[in-house]
This record gives structure tokens, sequence and C-alpha cells, in this order.
């Protein structure tokens, strides 16, 4: 244990704990010689008790007045799970529905689902560490990596402010690798990316994210919430003038990612249940063993301190309080 004080020097009065040493406490009485008599253990024993609760009464006062505490730790843990970033899309089009229109009635958007079910998958994960990032036309940051599954949750349920402007995905993975900079390699590094669309990334972005994507040692899965007839992460241009990241930004980012060279899987949902089906597949492969610092908060023990001086004080009140009745008799 971590133990501090908050104000050091009240601890110049633990010297008082040595006065029950030189100060019984006890009314002395005359007693004849008593050389011939046995020793008698038991009361020895009894002086001694009585003197260290003194003492201890003593110590626990002066610990409570300097502001004894037990400071912030770190524990290593070791769990099933994963480093995690969940990086969601926050432009405009996640907004609408399946079928790329405002919801109605009992309808959900793309971005509820994705929250709704992203929820579920956070409940379900026991030991993972999991941070939270959203990006449109720049990146936007959430929830650092944390084991607080509460905090988690509600970092999600921030995400349904209203969305932005466009889709900027490079941006956005720069900011979730960004997430296990200072951070021990300890098992599964995962960027979860859940995105309806993409755009273009420049020369420089591909450059950069091929070297972090190398240094940070990430997983990558990406699920495509595919909007009804419209084109996909899979398909083939009918048009050869339309083979280009200008025309079809899904399929050459998802070449792009493919070639990154670290593990990468992409998936298609078209609906709520694709999406379920999809998170339900990563929550099943990404459950390794993982080494990981839990983080415990400080500890205020005056409290305590206070608590053990009383109850001394009143078994020795107890003790005095006898004395003088039998003294009386």
């Amino acid at each position: 244990m971590n133990l501090a004080v908050d104000s050091p020097w009240l601890l110049s009065g633990l010297v008082l704990v040595l006065l029950p040493l030189f100060n019984s406490g006890m009314r002395l009485t005359p007693n004849p010689w008593l050389t011939m008599i046995p020793t008698d253990s038991m009361s020895t024993l009894l002086s001694l008790l009585l003197r260290l609760m003194a003492m201890a009464a003593i110590a626990g006062l002066v610990l409570g007045m300097a502001g004894l505490h037990r400071t912030e730790q770190s524990i290593e843990r070791i769990g099933q799970g994963a480093h995690i970033v969940i990086l969601l899309d926050r432009s405009n089009s996640m907004d609408n529905s399946f079928a790329g229109k405002a919801p109605s009635g009992k309808e959900e958007s793309k971005a509820d689902s994705a929250r709704r079910l992203l929820s579920e998958f956070v409940s379900q994960r026991k030991s993972d560490l999991i941070g939270v990032a959203e990006f449109s036309t720049a990146p936007l940051f959430v929830m650092p990596l944390t084991e607080n599954k509460q905090a988690v949750l509600s970092a999600i349920a921030a995400t349904s402010t209203p969305a932005l402007a466009y889709t900027h995905v490079s941006k956005g993975l720069g900011m979730a690798l960004s997430f296990f900079q200072q951070q021990a390699v300890t098992g599964s590094r995962i960027v979860l990316l859940v995105s309806d669309g993409a755009a273009a990334v420049d020369a420089d972005s591909e450059q950069k994210l091929r070297e972090w994507f190398k240094q940070q040692q990430v997983r990558l899965y990406w699920i495509f919430l595919r909007t009804t007839n419209s084109p996909g992460i899979f398909d083939k241009p009918l048009d050869s003038r339309d083979d280009n990241a200008q025309a079809m930004p899904e399929l050459y980012l998802h070449k792009f990612l493919s070639s990154l060279g670290s593990p990468y899987k992409a998936y298609e949902a078209e609906s709520p249940n694709a999406l379920r089906d999809a998170i339900a597949d990563i929550n099943r492969l990404e459950n390794l063993p993982m080494y990981y610092l839990e983080r415990v908060p400080r500890l205020d023990l005056t409290d305590r301190c206070y608590q053990l001086a009383l109850l001394l004080m009143t078994l020795l009140l107890g003790v005095k309080y006898f004395e003088v009745n039998v003294k009386n008799d």
C-alpha cells in the first residue's frame, strides 16, 4: 500500500505515542510487600494491552489530523479481451435510415442502430479497455481508453448530437491510432471503424497511416453501413471510367486498408440485423488473454483513523470507569 499524508508536519505529534509507556493512566494504591506472592501474568498482560490501546488511540488521532490516505495506484490485471477504439462516423448521411431517407415511425437511423448495438457490444466485454472517437470533416476525441464501462456507454450515448458535414476517414483513423501512443502492447489492439461512406485518401495521409498502423500493431475492422442500392465496398465498377477513388471512394478505401499490412477485415451491413451480426463476429474473434493496468483512485483513510481512536478511547474509558467503581466499593 502506498500511504501518504496531507500535512506531514503533524506527524511530529506521533512522539506522544510514547506517553503511555511512562504513565499507565491507572490510579496507584499502596500495597503491602508482595515479593513472596507469585507474579500475576494476567495482570501484566492486561496492563500491556491497555498501554498498547492508548498508544494506538493517540496514533489514530495524529494520523487522522495529518490526513492519512492511500495514493492512486495501478494494479496489473489479466483478462480476456483487447484494447478497442470505437471510431464512429458522424457525417450527415449517418442520420438517415438504411433506406437512405429520414427515419419515420419505428425506423432507426444508421447512427441510432450503431449506438444501440455498440452499447450492447461494450456491455458484453468484461476486461477490455475501450475508447471512443468520432469523425466527419474533422476528428473528435470523445473518451480515452478506459476499463470503466459506464463511462464508455455514456460516451457512446453522447454521440447522439446532430451530425456534422462530410466524411474524412483518414483524420479519424489518425486520431484512433493516437489512442495507443504511450500504451504498452499487452494484448490485441483494435480500431473498430463504423461508417456509411468514405472519401479519397491523399498520398501523404496514406503514407502516415501505413507507418502508424505498423508502429502501433493495430488490427482494423470496418463495418460499412451500406445504404440500399448504393455501391458497396466489394462491388466492381461497371464502367472503367468509374474505376477511381473519386467515383468509388468506398471501394478504394477498402483496397487501401487491405494493403496496410496490418490485420484487417471488412463487413457490409445493409440493416440493423446485419450490423448486429458483424459486431457479434468481432466480439467472438477478439477475446484473447490480455494484460492491463487498472487504476485505483486515492482512498481517504482519515475516517478510519478517527473511528479506531474513538473505539479505543471508549474501551479505555470503560476500563477507567470500572476502576473508579471498584475503589468506591
